[in-house]
């Protein structure tokens, strides 16, 4: 099998932008996840095994239950500290922009990669990417960015020079954003960079556990007051939902990755064919965080790209609505019915 991802040409590209940089910056999207980290981690380690000074930038806070990866210490956010994050993007040579396709997915890191005179690299596997770059490497039919890098990295030569904690790093992006290998993860070369990342001596199950088994008795509790009391089951249309609200948040301690996943919950369902959370955003009124994911031969992409300002995967989307969460309710109510044909 061939795992390769580049045209020679491509190839020669993206030496040339390694090579040719300095300083390199890496950006993620808003809301890290496990692929967005993974990913970052990873490539930032490699960078700096080729010499690089290399800046990790996140736009805000990432899950608890990812911070034990490697070198999550150095990390910059930019929400906390964003004249030191806005130097770095001034300084680059070079800015990698990983596991997101439009530069809205920053939010407030947007406009520092805008003002940056350095090369953009973009590495992801969304749909339609809109940034104008040096190099994209988009693969939307590939499980992972993480999956994405570890290509890059094989394809480079950096195979055998890859540490553990390197491996480590893009298992746990390529295991979070396939929901443990339960979706978007038939290929079989997919399953042969498994056996490499095992040869380096990565602790699957471990790692599993580190993700999976981390949560507090009020994340747990949490999540079985949003099933038992918040979901509403729509059986006509094979849909669910639920609301979550800052009071709600403040009553269970919510920290950030309490409710990773939950969305998920409801796709247990027999024969569910959508699952939505409209979740109040922390910090600013009026914003809600919606995350869909849908199977059984409905896609959730267009509806979240129609009805919520969003996008993603075919059946794991997100958007943004600037409303209350009473109204965003009555959004998703219009979604339902508009795709009622598909859903039922």
């Amino acid at each position: 099998m061939n795992i390769n991802l580049l045209e020679d040409s491509q190839l020669s590209l993206l030496r040339e932008l390694i090579t040719d940089s300095v300083k390199v910056v890496i950006v993620v999207h808003r809301s890290p996840d496990g692929d967005a980290m993974g990913s970052m981690l990873a490539w930032g380690m490699y960078l700096q095994s080729m010499g690089k000074e290399v800046t990790c930038v996140i736009p805000d806070a990432a899950p608890d239950f990812l911070m034990w990866l490697p070198d999550t210490n150095a990390l910059l956010r930019f929400d906390k500290c964003p004249d030191e994050a806005q130097a770095a993007f001034a300084a680059a040579d070079l800015i990698c922009c990983l596991d997101f396709n439009d530069l809205s997915r920053t939010e407030d890191v947007a406009h520092a990669v805008r003002d940056s005179q350095a090369r953009l690299l973009l590495i992801d596997h969304h749909v339609a990417p809109t940034l104008e770059t040096a190099l994209s490497v988009s693969r939307p039919s590939l499980s992972s960015t993480s999956e994405l890098v570890f290509r890059l990295i094989w394809q480079l030569g950096g195979y055998d020079a890859m540490t553990l904690p390197m491996a480590q790093c893009i298992y746990c992006g390529m295991m979070t954003d396939t929901g443990a290998f339960t979706y978007n993860s038939n290929s079989p070369e997919l399953y042969l960079i498994i056996s490499y990342l095992l040869a380096k001596g990565i602790d699957k199950d471990r790692i599993y556990n580190r993700v999976y088994h981390n949560y507090s008795p009020n994340a747990i509790r949490f999540r079985s007051y949003l099933i038992y009391r918040k979901m509403r089951v729509v059986p006509a249309l094979h849909a669910a939902y639920f609301t979550v609200t800052r009071d709600e948040m403040r009553r269970f301690r919510f920290i950030k990755g309490d409710l990773e996943g939950v969305v998920n919950i409801p796709q247990k369902i027999r024969k569910l064919k959508l699952s939505i959370s409209l979740r109040e955003d922390t910090e600013h009124d009026n914003v809600i965080r919606v995350s869909l994911r849908s199977g059984n031969g409905f896609h959730c992409r267009p509806m979240a790209e129609a009805f919520f300002h969003g996008g993603g995967h075919e059946d794991a989307a997100g958007g943004r609505l600037e409303c209350s969460i009473k109204e965003a309710e009555q959004v998703v109510l219009r979604a339902l019915t508009a795709y009622k044909d598909q859903l039922q």
